[in-house]
C-alpha cells in the first residue's frame, strides 16, 4: 500500500468522518487528545509553521489561534475541501494545500515548526515522512507529533472491564508484528447507536512501529528529543465525559517534541565554532 492508496482510503472517510467529528462524537480528541497536545505546544505566536495530515482543519485552526502563519497539507482532497470551507467562513490565515506528508512541496528550511497530528502512524512510508519533516524545517525548528501509542495499539487489543463497565485491564499481544497497510473498520463509540447504523465505518490503514522504533527513526534522522507525554484525563474529566476512563488505566496516545538543530556558526575571528540545539 502507498501513500496513493492511503489517500483513497481516507477520501472516503473524510465526509462522515468530519461530520461526526464536528458534531461532537470524537471524545478522545476533544476531551485529551488535543487539550494535552496544545499543552505541550511552545509558544507559537508569530511563527510559520506546517500542520501535516491536517484532515478537516479542527487541531489546525486551535494552533492558528495562538498567533501562529499555518500552511497545512492533507492527502485527502475531500479533507482539504472541508478545511477550506471552514476558513472561508471564519478566516484565520490558513493555507489549506492537498499534499502528501512523504513528499512536501515546500523548499529546506521553509517552517519554523511543523506539527502532526495523529496521522504519521497511518503512512506507509513514516520514515520519509520524518525525513520530510526534518527538511522543511528551519535551524533550531522544533517537530511536535502525536500518534497511538505503540505498546498499546498493537494487533491484538482487548478491553478488560468489570461488571460495572469500568475498565480495569488492558490486554495486549503481538506488539512486535510489522502491520503495513492493514486495513481495520471501526467508527466513533460515542456517538449513538442510531448515527452508528446510519454511516458507513471508517476504513482505517495500519501501520505498526514498535516504541524503540519510533525513537530510534527520530535520531537517526537527527532530531533531538525535547520532550515525550503519554496524556491521562483527570477525575473531573471523567466525570464529565466517562467514556475516555479507559485511557486512566493505559496511554492510548504517544505526544513527542523533538528540534532541529541550529546551523554550526563559522567564527571568522578564529574561534572555536559553535553549534546552538
Amino acid at each position: 500500500m502507498d501513500d496513493r492508496d492511503v489517500g483513497r482510503l481516507w477520501n472516503e472517510n473524510a465526509e462522515v468522518w468530519t461530520r461526526l467529528a464536528r458534531a461532537g462524537y470524537d471524545v478522545y480528541r476533544d476531551r485529551l487528545n488535543t487539550p494535552a497536545f496544545l499543552a505541550m505546544l511552545p509558544d507559537v505566536a508569530s511563527l510559520h509553521g506546517l500542520d501535516v495530515g491536517c484532515g478537516e482543519g479542527h487541531n489546525t485552526r486551535l494552533i492558528a489561534k495562538r498567533g501562529a502563519r499555518i500552511t497545512a497539507i492533507d492527502i485527502a482532497e475531500v479533507f482539504i475541501g472541508h478545511a477550506r470551507e471552514k476558513e472561508e467562513r471564519e478566516p484565520l490565515g490558513i493555507d489549506y494545500r492537498v499534499a502528501s506528508g512523504l513528499d512536501l512541496p515546500f523548499p529546506d528550511g521553509s517552517f519554523d515548526f511543523v506539527t502532526a497530528v495523529m496521522c504519521l502512524m497511518d503512512m506507509p512510508n513514516v520514515e520519509r515522512a520524518v525525513a520530510e519533516a526534518y527538511r522543511v524545517l528551519k535551524p533550531g525548528g522544533f517537530f511536535q507529533f502525536s500518534i497511538m501509542h505503540p505498546c498499546y495499539d498493537t494487533p491484538h487489543r482487548k478491553n478488560l472491564r468489570d461488571p460495572e463497565g469500568r475498565t480495569y485491564a488492558y490486554e495486549v499481544g503481538g506488539y512486535f508484528e510489522k502491520l503495513e497497510g492493514k486495513v481495520e473498520e471501526w467508527t466513533f463509540s460515542a456517538a449513538p447507536e442510531e448515527v452508528r447504523e446510519s454511516v458507513a465505518t471508517f476504513r482505517v490503514p495500519r501501520f505498526t512501529r514498535t516504541l524503540s522504533q519510533w525513537l530510534n527513526l527520530l535520531i537517526e534522522t537527527g532530531f533531538r528529543i525535547e520532550r515525550v507525554e503519554e496524556p491521562c484525563p483527570s477525575e473531573a474529566v471523567v466525570e464529565q465525559c466517562p467514556q475516555v476512563q479507559d485511557a486512566q488505566v493505559v496511554p492510548y496516545f504517544l505526544h513527542v517534541r523533538v528540534h532541529k538543530a541550529a546551523a554550526v556558526r563559522d567564527n571568522s575571528f578564529g574561534g572555536t565554532p559553535e553549534c546552538r540545539g
